[in-house]
């Protein structure tokens, strides 16, 4: 392809060079830039790409597409735009001939629930035989072949490169996450997508986002821009998905259980093996019994069945496909070695979140509910005390310990969470274990019959970085090995 036909629809700054030059792939780190490439060079939060346009040229770069045009090299065409970012996602879709437009498309964005959410839409869509795509936090898949991740939303390029391959696999529907950092840096086109699903907005990403009302904004991209031909899936309880309804393009469909909602959920029976609960809805009433448990995974239940509904999947496919969900890996997720008491995996790093996950142990718990949690370093420091004020409060006995402290001294991070904290001292309500394996061990070695111990943070997560170092850590295989260490074997 050209280079002119992939700049073709850009507002260009300036050019020079020969455009018809042939273009036979794009990179946009100059370490993947094989000859005949595009290198794109965007302005990044750790480094410029601009630096490295030299290497990508001789690396057999064949042109750029740059911001700045001082950095423009000698003897090779270039192409100058405001915005590389926008820019990238704009020449990658056209260099992979817009495979988006091939798929129904369906996104799923808020603070907490898309990876549950776009599981449980991904067996509807599945629901008969179906080959589908999903890109998320967890995995990507195209059909039944699993895919490696690096975060919640491609880069642009890998993205659309990704979706050239479900579509070339003869998928014709996919879901997937839609985070807000991949919103505010234009990773996504927003008007590719045929349905939009909002979950929910609560404090997360205030290292990103300046303030709430940024990180709104940033989500409320996706129903304000959205194709006016899709639908747009959200929640009628949550205050920021009331302004929401109020800003979408396309047709709305609204869920709940507390307001008035085009798919509502009632009766609802919370259990501990799962949730049970009557839907009344436009296309008829039913009743949802799902595997997973807890108030929050109603919600994630009625935001795939309202987005399956609209699509015209009809009641008796919604409840078979999501009677078939036994699960999403790291999410409310047990570890069972045949122990007395409870173990529960989470994801769970924000406040709501982790009020969601104590609030469901303590509806299910015989005994005591302990927590195991800790907080990211170099993100958000607001949310720790709020963080600790909510296992405070929802937890009988809370063990504070480590979670990625990246460049942070962990006990930093732990004061700012303990700050939050309402009770006695040290030793009454909680403890301080810095070190994650030696906490989650202190936990069970304290724990009761009946007791549920909730580790949060970490969810489906097998790393933990430390420093600039990236350590094996998987919650799950942890817990697991303590508890065979204290003589705990299902399959004895």
């Amino acid at each position: 392809m050209h280079l002119k036909e992939l700049v073709g629809k850009l507002e260009m700054v300036a050019s020079a060079g020969d455009l018809s030059v042939d273009i036979r792939g794009i990179a946009y780190d100059s370490r993947q830039v094989e000859p005949g490439f595009l290198f794109v060079a965007i302005k990044g939060f750790v480094t410029d790409g601009h630096f490295y346009i030299n290497d990508a040229v001789t690396r057999g770069a064949a042109a750029v597409l740059l911001q700045d045009a001082t950095a423009a090299p000698p003897g090779v065409p270039w192409v100058q735009v405001c915005d590389t970012r926008s820019g990238l996602a704009a020449v990658s879709a056209r260099f992979y001939n817009y495979p988006a437009r091939v798929l129904h498309l369906a996104g799923v964005t808020g603070t907490n629930g898309k990876t549950t959410t776009t599981y449980l839409l991904h067996s509807i869509y599945r629901h008969g035989g179906h080959k589908v795509g999903l890109i998320g936090t967890i995995s990507n898949y195209i059909g039944d072949k699993k895919l490696p991740v690096e975060r919640t939303t491609p880069e642009a390029l890998d993205l659309q490169r990704l979706l050239r391959q479900i579509c070339d696999a003869g998928c014709r529907k996919a879901v997937m996450e839609v985070s807000s950092h991949a919103l505010a840096l234009n990773r996504v086109d927003v008007r590719d997508f045929n349905s939009v699903i909002f979950t929910n907005l609560t404090q997360d990403h205030l290292d990103f986002h300046k303030d709430m009302e940024d990180y709104f904004n940033a989500k409320a991209r996706l129903f304000k821009d959205m194709n006016p031909k899709g639908t747009a899936v959200i929640n009628a309880d949550d205050r920021y998905g009331q302004k929401l309804v109020r800003l979408g393009r396309g047709r709305v469909v609204t869920y709940g259980v507390r307001q008035t909602a085009d798919v509502k959920g009632y009766n609802l029976q919370v259990k501990a093996e799962g949730v049970v609960f009557d839907v009344a809805s436009q296309w008829g009433n039913f009743t949802l019994d799902l595997r997973l448990t807890g108030l929050f995974n109603v919600y994630n239940a009625l935001a795939a069945a309202a987005a399956g509904l609209s699509e015209g999947y009809s009641p008796d496919e919604i409840q078979e496909a999501l009677a078939g969900v036994t699960g999403v890996p790291g999410r409310f997720e047990r570890v069972d070695c045949g122990q007395e008491f409870t173990v529960i995996i989470d994801y769970a790093h924000t406040p709501d979140g982790l009020d969601n996950v104590l609030l469901a142990a303590q509806g299910i718990a015989r005994n005591k509910v302990i927590a195991v949690f800790g907080c990211g370093g170099d993100r958000d420091k607001t949310k720790r005390p709020l963080m600790g004020k909510i296992a405070a409060n929802r937890a009988d006995f809370i063990v504070v310990t480590s979670d990625n402290p990246r460049s942070e001294n962990p006990m930093d991070i732990i004061a700012d969470i303990v700050s939050g904290f309402d009770g006695p001292g040290a030793g009454k309500n909680y403890t301080v274990v810095p070190d994650r394996r030696e906490a989650i061990r202190f936990a069970f070695h304290r724990a009761q019959p009946g007791d549920i111990i909730v580790i949060a943070g970490k969810g489906h997560e097998d790393y933990q970085i430390i420093g600039n170092t990236r350590l094996s850590f998987d919650d799950r295989k942890v817990a697991s090995e303590i508890l065979k260490e204290m003589g705990y074997d299902k399959d004895r």
